[in-house]
This record gives structure tokens, C-alpha cells and sequence, in this order.
């Protein structure tokens, strides 16, 4: 599975940059957008200190259950901007 993409989502959902996580999670800024090129490989520390950083224990608990991630948050950002809409209407 790739999670580039899905960790680029992720982290700009929770409005952090690339150096923002760099420093969250000790690693490189290259390395940071290495893991979101699928350039090289996601260690299993790695993907929950992302999920860490990103306050996004949902996910990781829909992955562990085997849950699609791709579609998993293709809902959750459709249900955010649902919910920032009505707000707005408010």
C-alpha cells in the first residue's frame, strides 16, 4: 500500500508543514517529503508518530481493524467540510 499521499493529507488536514513534522517526529524535512513521495519506506514507528502528530487516532484505529484508509479519509474530509458548511450556515 502506498501512504504517501495519504500521509500528505494527514498532515496538511492538521495544518502542519513538512518542518512542523520534521520536529514532531525527529526526523529530516527530506525525509518528511520522501515518506509522502512513497521515496522510502514508512516504518511502523514512523506511521504513529504520524498519526500522533496529526491527532488522528481514528485512522489508526480503522487501519488496525483493516478499514481502506483511502476511503476512510475521502469520507472524514467529505463529513469535515459537511460539518464546516453547516457551521458557517449557523
Amino acid at each position: 500500500m502506498k501512504f504517501g499521499p495519504l500521509l500528505r493529507s494527514w498532515r496538511k488536514g492538521a495544518g502542519l508543514t513538512q518542518e512542523d513534522m520534521a520536529i514532531k517526529l525527529k526526523i529530516s524535512r527530506p525525509n518528511i517529503s520522501k515518506l509522502e513521495r512513497d521515496q522510502i519506506e514508512l516504518k511502523a514507528a514512523d506511521l504513529i508518530g504520524w498519526f500522533q502528530a496529526t491527532n488522528a487516532p481514528e485512522i489508526a484505529a480503522a487501519m488496525l481493524c483493516g478499514a481502506d484508509l483511502t476511503a476512510l479519509t475521502e469520507i472524514l474530509t467529505r463529513v469535515s467540510t459537511l460539518i464546516g458548511g453547516f457551521i458557517l450556515w449557523m
